[in-house]
């Protein structure tokens, strides 16, 4: 466990092994001042006349050993600190550049909350290790070792009667251990579980207000919440009872030293003097040895937390090459595409060719596989089965970066960071002007609702861009796609939030995108893409057909279904007690 943190200390780690040194000189200094103690009983016990510069000497002694014990403890807990947090910094780094490796949509999967968890929480706790239970612990745990060893040049059966407290309160440790570890999973599935929780709870409090579910909602908040709140009682009443057995019995070393040590000077086995340098150095080693051991208790959470973090990014990484863009053209070939959630099959065996300059839109049913489809082409996923390819090399033969500057990708959901408007646009290009980014601005009929904020396009966007409507985000999402012009272009339902006010400026800014570019549309709305080159029919993961509109309204069922649905919707109406029909009095 411990070669597996100090793997990401890097320069570091000589920081950490001088830190152990330091506390260990620290710790000797705590041990000393009960030597001198025996030092000053001895003439006592022996009868020794002793002047007072001797007894004055002892006292000095044991005032330096509190302030150099005070001195150096402090600082090899700063060398801890500061080798520690620097290894955490390369273990974040570490975790980021794995999740950038891995793909887009595993990475969505994952959840907020146990990204969330594992980069703060997961990551923070791990600081105990490095900084405390390291250091200290084996510095805490040397000291007694050599103590004992020294007892036994001293009296070896009172050394070994200051060790029989040891093996009781290992037996109660082991104990806690077992009981601790049995009910871990459970306790961390169960914190992980709340974490999610409570972000969906925050994210969808709009949802809960406007249908008014906050019953609902609060109930499986709270239930996560108290399932926690059981798990982590559970396992600390398992653990309690133990652990107050063993932080009872193994500080203890003298329990068994002075009454038996007292018979065997009485029978004349041992002497006095030897006695009470056992005990003193019995006295000195409880505390040190009672603090490397409450760092045990964590070791078991730590080696999960540390194992759950490298699991959690073992998933296979999105397959790739260094390998720039090679295609022939700009054309878009799905050759018996096959892909899988979670070993359950969504799309079986599609393939079709969308060529250099044309329209290719993709419609059916929700569920069918769309969107998946496009995920895929932006290599969101790795396909299962078969290959894609642009211009006829495939993705997996290219990097992520090199395909990512061929495609512009629009969704129905854009984020916005909370910077300047102009900045967020600007993604889309980073070395652009801004009298570029204003310019594609304008192109996605960004003008109009620009000219109402109070700072223009340098207005900040807020958490998510929160600033502004969803169409407005989604223009920006646009002027970021304009700005980037990239030759081919996916556009998942980029129209899902508009209006019918807004939806016809929303079509210029589409209109400035894709000319000359290859396209690949996901549209709800039929009617927007009768004029498309070609219109792919999806049906539960397959393709059911594909042609030109006027094609397939004459061959294929499930086109026709899905037209005279769309015709049916666009003719509705809506007045206080039903749906009407447009044509009906009101």
């Amino acid at each position: 466990m411990f070669q597996q943190v100090l793997n990401y200390a890097g320069e570091y780690r000589k920081t950490t092994y001088l830190s152990i040194a330091v506390m260990l000189s620290g710790i000797i200094m705590n041990v000393l001042p009960f030597l001198f103690l025996y030092q000053l009983l001895r003439p006592l016990l022996t009868g020794e006349a002793v002047g007072p510069e001797y007894i004055l000497a002892r006292v000095l002694a044991i005032a330096v050993c509190g302030v150099l014990y005070a001195f150096l403890y402090v600082k090899g807990l700063s060398l801890s600190h500061n080798a520690a947090y620097h290894t955490l910094q390369n273990l974040r780094i570490s975790l980021q550049g794995k999740l950038e490796g891995q793909p887009l949509g595993v990475i969505q999967e994952k959840g907020t909350g146990s990204l969330k968890k594992m980069f703060i929480d997961d990551v923070d706790s791990i600081e105990l290790l490095l900084a405390h239970a390291l250091p200290e612990g084996l510095a805490n745990l040397a000291v007694p070792l050599f103590v004992f060893i020294a007892m036994f040049f001293v009296d070896w059966k009172l050394a070994l009667l200051s060790l029989c407290s040891l093996p009781l309160g290992f037996v109660a440790m082991g104990a806690m251990y077992q009981a601790g570890i049995s009910k871990m999973d459970a306790y961390y599935g169960a914190a992980r579980k709340m974490n999610n929780t409570i972000v969906e709870y925050i994210n969808g409090m709009e949802v809960v207000k406007v249908f008014n579910r906050d019953g609902d909602s609060y109930r499986r908040f709270e239930e996560d919440v108290r399932s926690y709140r059981d798990f982590t009682l559970d396992w600390y009443k398992v653990c309690w009872p133990w652990m107050a057995l063993y932080n009872s019995i193994l500080p203890c070393t003298a329990l068994f030293t002075l009454p038996v040590g007292a018979w065997l000077v009485l029978k004349g086995f041992s002497t006095l003097p030897d006695l009470a340098l056992v005990l003193c150095m019995s006295f000195g080693v409880g505390a040190p040895l009672l603090r490397s051991l409450s760092f045990m208790s964590t070791m078991p959470q730590l080696k999960y937390k540390i194992d759950a973090l490298e699991h959690l990014m073992d998933a296979p990484a999105l397959q790739q090459t260094d390998a720039s863009f090679s295609g022939a053209d700009y054309s878009i070939s799905f050759e018996d595409v096959r892909f899988a959630y979670q070993e359950k099959e969504v799309l079986h065996g599609i393939s079709f060719q969308a060529a250099p300059g044309s329209l290719t839109a993709l419609v059916g049913e929700s569920g069918s596989g769309k969107s998946t489809l496009a995920k895929l082409l932006v290599h969101y996923y790795d396909v299962t089965g078969g290959s894609i390819r642009i211009g006829g090399q495939r993705l997996t033969d290219m990097s992520v970066e090199s395909l990512n500057k061929q495609i512009s990708y629009v969704s129905q959901e854009q984020f916005l960071f909370n910077m300047s408007l102009l900045e967020n646009i600007r993604l889309g290009k980073p070395e652009a002007s801004d009298e570029e980014v204003m310019a594609a601005a304008v192109k996605a009929q960004c003008g109009e609702f620009l000219s109402r904020l109070p700072e223009g396009i340098h207005t900040m966007a807020g958490d998510g861009g929160k600033q502004l409507s969803g169409g407005e985000r989604q223009r920006i999402s646009l002027a970021r796609a304009i700005l980037k012009d990239a030759p081919i272009v996916v556009l998942d339902e980029a129209t899902a939030f508009m209006d019918p006010e807004n939806e016809e400026k929303m079509n210029e800014a589409i209109g400035e995108v894709i000319q000359g570019k290859t396209v690949v549309v996901i549209a709800h709305r039929l009617y927007s893409i009768t004029g498309a080159d070609q219109i792919c029919v999806l049906d539960q993961g397959r393709l059911a057909d594909m042609g030109t509109h006027e094609e397939l309204l004459n061959r294929c069922e499930a086109y026709q279904k899905l037209w005279h649905a769309a015709e049916h919707s666009a003719r509705w109406a809506v007045k206080p007690d039903a749906l009407i029909q447009e044509g009906e009095v009101l």
